[in-house]
């Protein structure tokens, strides 16, 4: 089964949230009602970001890789590079 590394943005509180998931669409909606207390303060959070891996070891891997940036500059370069070799999506249809 896939998984999923996500970014998600509150311009609430102008923060980056990164995590990994099998469903993108019922993490997101447990995001904005408050269901995961660590971005309950946050709400509205949008998806700026997905990318599909193989496994749940490689998604890890790859969230604490993003994790590590520290910065939101380095996290928005992060995207705009995963963009540039048509890896990622930023939208899910329908959520």
């Amino acid at each position: 089964m896939k998984y999923f590394v996500y970014i998600l943005k509150s311009e609430r509180i102008d923060k980056f949230y990164i995590g990994q998931t099998q469903d993108v669409s019922e993490r997101l909606k447990r995001h904005n009602i408050g269901r995961e207390k660590y971005t309950s303060k946050g709400t509205p959070w949008t998806l700026e970001f997905f990318i599909s891996c193989n496994t749940r070891s490689e998604a890890i891997k790859l969230e604490r890789k993003i994790k590590n940036f520290k910065s939101q500059k380095r996290i928005l370069e992060f995207i705009e590079n995963e963009f540039s070799e048509g890896r990622g999506s930023r939208k899910i249809e329908n959520l």
